[in-house]
C-alpha cells in the first residue's frame, strides 16, 4: 500500500476482553489527531494509500480483523469453515449486524463488494488482488450468498494469507443501493458514507477535519473507546508539529526530519518496525529511462547510507533489494531478505566503486559523462524528509552527469501524477497489505493498478500467476525470488531503505495501537486524566 510520509503487516484491531480499563483513564469526548491531509480517496475499492486505509478502518470492517499480533480473527464473520483441500471458504455472519443507517447487512453485500472491486468500470487499483478466487478471469467472481448470513468463497488454489486479506480494506463490504445512488460521489458526504464499522464519518471539511462518531450500529460497540475522533487534515509536517507542542492534537503521523534528533529521546517520540520500502520509480516507458542501463545507473549512483544517516535519522536500512525485511522464507526461521540477498552492495563503503560502474554504464547507454542526457524532472509529495531526499538524489546523481529538476506537489495531485504515468521520476514506497512477500511483486503485473512505472513483462506476469497457484511451499518461494530477480535485471526501479514509523504520542493516550503495515488504530483509545 502507498505511505504518505515515510512506510503495511496486517490491519490491527483490538478485542474487548484484552482491553481493561487503566486506573485514571477515562473514553474522551474527542479525541484529536493526525493522519495525513485530505485522502485521495475513502472508497475501500479505490483506496491504496495508507492514510485512506486508517480512514477507512474506522467507518468499515471486513469479515475478519487482526489482532494485536497480526492473527486473523472474526469480524464480521461469527465463525468460518474451510474444505479439506484448503480452496473453500463457508463464512457465517454475525447475527444482528448492521449499517450504521441501520440497515441490515447480508452477506449479497460482500458479493457486491468484490465484484464492484473488480469491474472494469471501477478500475480499482487493487483489481489484481483478487485474482486469487475462482471466476476473476471471467470478471465475476465465485463468491455466493446461500442466504443473508453465509458466504461461500471458491478461491483457485489455497492461499495462505486468505484470512488476512479478508481484514484488508478492497475486501469490505460496501452498499450497493447507495453506490447506485450517488456513484462516486458516495464516498465524500457524511450522509452518503455508510458504514459496517466502530464508527461513522459526521463531518468533512476539505483542508481542515473530519469527525467520526461512534456507530451505535456497531456489533462490538460497547468496546468503543472515544465518542468522537477528528482527524485534523494536515501536509505541512511543521504545522504538524506546532500543533502536536499545543496540544491541539495528541497524535502526529508526521515530523520534520530535522527535528528528529531533538525528539528522538522524548517519551513521546515513537519508532516502531514497518514490513516496507521507500524506492524512486522510473517511468519506463520514457527515454532514456526506457533503457535499462540508465536505470540501473541511476541506481548504482545513490547513497543510501548517507540518506539512512543524515535524512533518516530513524534506524532506517540501506536498501540492497525491493522486497523488505522482516518476512520470513519458506523456511520460516529465514527471512525472504536473508535467502534472496542484494542485488547490488547498499553500504556506504561501496559507493565509490558503484559509481564507478554507474559511470560506466550511463556510457554504454550512450551518455559518456552524462553528455547528451536531458535535464528530466524528479516528482515528490510535500514533506520535508521527501524534499532532503530529492535534493540529496539531485546531487548524487550530478556525479554522474544526469541533472534532474524537483517538483513538489500536493498529496492527491502527486498520487494521480504517477498512477497516470505523468512523470519521468518519482517517489514512492510501499508497505505490505498483509504478511507475504507477494504483495510486493503482485504489484508490477502488466496493467496492474499499482503498477506506477507502467512497466511489462511476460515472463514476470507468468511466473507470478503460476506463484499465485502453487501449493508447495519451497517452490512457491523460489520462484518469488525469481520474480525479483527479473525487477532488478531490468532494474525497473530504485529501493532506497526499508522503512521505519515515526509518530508522536501523547503520554496521555492509551490503547492506541499502530500495525507494521501503517494503519494506526484509535477505536479502543483512551485518554489519562
Amino acid at each position: 500500500m502507498k505511505r504518505k510520509v515515510a512506510l503495511l503487516m496486517s490491519l490491527i484491531l483490538v478485542f474487548s476482553m484484552v482491553l481493561t480499563a487503566c486506573s485514571g483513564a477515562k473514553k474522551p469526548d474527542m479525541l484529536v489527531v493526525h493522519v495525513g491531509p485530505d485522502p485521495d480517496t475513502i472508497d475501500p475499492a479505490l483506496n491504496s494509500a495508507v492514510d485512506g486505509a486508517t480512514l477507512i478502518s474506522h467507518a468499515f470492517e471486513g469479515l475478519m480483523i487482526l489482532d494485536k499480533d497480526g492473527v486473523p480473527r472474526e469480524g464480521q464473520a461469527k465463525s468460518y469453515k474451510v474444505s479439506d483441500d484448503g480452496t473453500t471458504y463457508t463464512f457465517t455472519l454475525r447475527d444482528g449486524l448492521k449499517w450504521s443507517d441501520g440497515q441490515p447487512i447480508k452477506a449479497s453485500d460482500f458479493v457486491y463488494a468484490w465484484n464492484r472491486a473488480i469491474a472494469p468500470e471501477t478500475a480499482a487499483d487493487y483489481e489484481y488482488i483478487f485474482d486469487i478466487i475462482e471466476g476473476y478471469d471471467e470478471g465475476k467472481l465465485n463468491v455466493t450468498a446461500p442466504d443473508d448470513k453465509t458466504l461461500v468463497v471458491k478461491l483457485k488454489a489455497p492461499v495462505p494469507y486468505f484470512l488476512e486479506l479478508c481484514a484488508f480494506p478492497t475486501f469490505f463490504p460496501v452498499r450497493q443501493d447507495i453506490i447506485e445512488q450517488y456513484d462516486e460521489a458516495w464516498a465524500v458526504e457524511p450522509a452518503s458514507y455508510i458504514g459496517n464499522g466502530p464508527y461513522k464519518m459526521t463531518e468533512w471539511v476539505p483542508g481542515s477535519h473530519m469527525i467520526f462518531a461512534r456507530n451505535e450500529n456497531y456489533w462490538n460497540y460497547g468496546a468503543l473507546g472515544p465518542d468522537k475522533i477528528k482527524f485534523v487534515l494536515m501536509e505541512d509536517d511543521n504545522a504538524v508539529k506546532s500543533a502536536f507542542e499545543n496540544g491541539e492534537i495528541l497524535f502526529a503521523d508526521a515530523w520534520p526530519n530535522d527535528e528528529i534528533d531533538a525528539w528522538r529521546d522524548k517519551p513521546e517520540f515513537h519508532i516502531e518496525g514497518q514490513l516496507g520500502t521507500y524506492y524512486v520509480s522510473f517511468n519506463v516507458t520514457k527515454p532514456p529511462l526506457d533503457n535499462p542501463k540508465v536505470r540501473k545507473a541511476l541506481t548504482l549512483a545513490v547513497d543510501r547510507q548517507w540518506i539512512c544517516e543524515n535524512i533518516g535519522k530513524a534506524g532506517q536500512q540501506p536498501a540492497g533489494a525491493y522486497v523488505p525485511t522482516g518476512l520470513s522464507d519458506a523456511d520460516p526461521t529465514k527471512e525472504f531478505r536473508e535467502v534472496g540477498g542484494d542485488y547490488y552492495d547498499p553500504s556506504g563503503a561501496a559507493y565509490e566503486k558503484n559509481l564507478e560502474e554507474a559511470k560506466k554504464l550511463l556510457a554504454e547507454a550512450g551518455y559518456p559523462n552524462g553528455e547528451g542526457f536531458p535535464t528530466l524532472t524528479y516528482i515528490y509529495n510535500e514533506g520535508t524528509g521527501h524534499q532532503m531526499i530529492g535534493e540529496a538524489l539531485q546531487d548524487m546523481w550530478k556525479k554522474i552527469g544526469v541533472n534532474v529538476t524537483l517538483e513538489s506537489q500536493e498529496w492527491n495531485t502527486f498520487l494521480n501524477t504517477r498512477k497516470n504515468g505523468d512523470y519521468y521520476i518519482a517517489r514512492n514506497g510501499w508497505l505490505a497489505d498483509y504478511n507475504d512477500p507477494i504483495t510486493f511483486l503482485d504489484m508490477w503485473v502488466t496493467g496492474g493498478g499499482n503498477n506506477d512505472a507502467q512497466w511489462s513483462n511476460e515472463e514476470y506476469d507468468a511466473l507470478i500467476t503460476k506463484i499465485k497457484t502453487e501449493t508447495d511451499a519451497k517452490e512457491r518461494f523460489k520462484m518469488m525470488h525469481q520474480a525479483e530477480d527479473i525487477i532488478f535485471a531490468e532494474s525497473m526501479l530504485c529501493p532506497i531503505y526499508y522503512y521505519v514509523d515515526i509518530y508522536l504520542l501523547n503520554q496521555k493516550v492509551e490503547d492506541f495501537y499502530a500495525s507494521p503495515l501503517g494503519i494506526k488504530y484509535f477505536m479502543y483509545a483512551k485518554v489519562k486524566e
